[in-house]
């Protein structure tokens, strides 16, 4: 047994508090992946000599040119590769995802025949640290403060209750009422204020991207791809272009919709991670309309 009650809550659950407290919306499972399960567990596992550390996520990795890379899983629903995306190819290397070339149904089958428990168990997509809403929780560490909700020209239509309440594209539960549905277009954790507008207005042309992990070898120059901006995501076409600082430039080919901030990017590339960051700035779409 290993108590990693510690880094846990150093750098999973203070991390989510303070993404939000910042008006970002983070993304807890991530981190755990980068920190806990294959940063803490897996050096845990080779300082006692193990060669690899085996998961059920479902993602494959292949070798390409030598090296590891990262791909999806062969079940495209339960794909986890946009969750994985920190792993460094000398991570890769001592990983191992058996899960990763097999169906949903086909565990669960193959976990009856075993007698395992977990065979029947049903299935879970919520934050593991949190029972209840999201809003319940940080509440209990941080005390929201009220503040404006304004236009894109900073004209102020009414008061939000804290911007522990708010992502990017929400629409339910602004508080305020002008005749047409209106959506959060962003979050300033500093003047403690929301923005809102119309629906068009969410579309981005782009993004940086910060903490930048390339697990193929880094493009010198622009390079296309498919890029997720949330686990369901389908991807989107776009350029992507290398900036120094472990940052990136993402261009979409068509404006996207609720670029979140906080959230990570996943660069795809025939089916291989080819890397991924976390979401900064959007990048307005000058013709929304």
């Amino acid at each position: 047994m290993v108590d990693c009650r510690r880094v846990f809550r150093g750098k999973v659950i203070d991390y989510f508090v303070s993404e939000y407290r910042n008006g970002r919306t983070p993304n807890p499972c991530v981190e755990c992946n980068r920190h806990l399960k294959f940063g803490f567990l897996l050096d845990k596992a080779r300082s006692l000599g193990c060669e690899c550390l085996a998961t059920g996520h479902y993602a494959r990795i292949v070798v390409r040119k030598g090296r590891p890379a990262l791909a999806r899983g062969a079940d495209e629903s339960k794909d986890q590769s946009y969750f994985l995306w920190p792993l460094t190819r000398a991570r890769l290397k001592h990983v191992l995802f058996p899960l990763g070339g097999m169906t949903k149904l086909q565990v669960r089958d193959q976990a009856s025949r075993l007698g395992l428990a977990a065979a029947s168990r049903p299935e879970s997509q919520e934050i593991c640290f949190i029972n209840g809403p999201y809003a319940d929780f940080l509440r209990g560490r941080f005390a929201p403060v009220p503040g404006d909700v304004v236009d894109p020209e900073g004209r102020v239509l009414g008061r939000h209750k804290g911007i522990v309440h708010y992502t990017v594209g929400q629409r339910e539960g602004l508080g305020i009422a002008i005749g047409r549905p209106q959506y959060v277009l962003g979050i300033d954790a500093g003047k403690n204020r929301i923005t809102v507008g119309d629906g068009p207005l969410l579309r981005s042309a782009g993004c940086l991207v910060g903490e930048v992990n390339w697990i193929l070898p880094r493009p010198r120059r622009a390079a296309r791809c498919l890029v997720r901006l949330r686990h369901r995501h389908p991807g989107a076409p776009a350029s992507v272009k290398a900036l120094s600082g472990y940052r990136a430039e993402i261009i979409f080919d068509q404006p996207q919709r609720a670029v979140t901030p906080g959230q990570s990017a996943v660069l795809y590339r025939g089916g291989l991670v080819l890397g991924g960051g976390v979401i900064g700035p959007p990048r307005k779409n000058p013709v929304a309309s």
